[in-house]
């Protein structure tokens, strides 16, 4: 720990432009996951959004809050070669406009896996501000 994007593409199936989190800084493999992602100005989705006013769409930083907790899951040995889907976001709140030169700072802390079937706890952060939350629903592939 840390490790960067050679070792995440090791473990997710995301590649660029969507691969959304640059480095992993803490892991409890199965159970909590911090990763960082700094937002770069010439990241491909700011020249529409906003022309002049560049922001972080939100739905970007959900699926950033939801790869890093594919790491928590996909890190486990059982899960290794996986891909873990999205299936859906409960509570979800935005508190703070993501801009470029922003580092986005996620966590994520898996609460509770049935089967394939999980939830995580998702925070992402950009320093000590909130910037969304939410609790994501995952499926790992059998």
């Amino acid at each position: 720990m840390p490790f960067g994007r050679e070792q995440i593409e090791q473990i997710l199936p995301h590649r660029d432009p969507f691969l959304l989190i640059d480095e992993v800084i803490e892991l409890d493999p199965g159970k909590r996951v911090v990763a960082t992602r700094v937002v770069r100005a010439e990241d491909p989705w700011f020249p529409g959004h906003f022309p002049g006013r560049p922001v972080m769409p939100g739905v970007l930083i959900v699926e950033a809050m939801a790869q890093t907790g594919a790491i928590a899951v996909l890190f486990e040995e059982a899960n290794r070669g996986k891909i873990a889907f999205f299936a859906g976001i409960d509570d979800c709140r935005f508190k703070r406009v993501v801009e470029p030169g922003d580092t986005l700072t996620l966590t994520c802390e898996i609460a509770e896996m049935r089967g394939p079937i999980g939830r995580g706890k998702a925070t992402a952060y950009v320093g000590e501000a909130l910037a969304a939350r939410g609790t994501l629903t995952f499926a790992v592939e059998r």
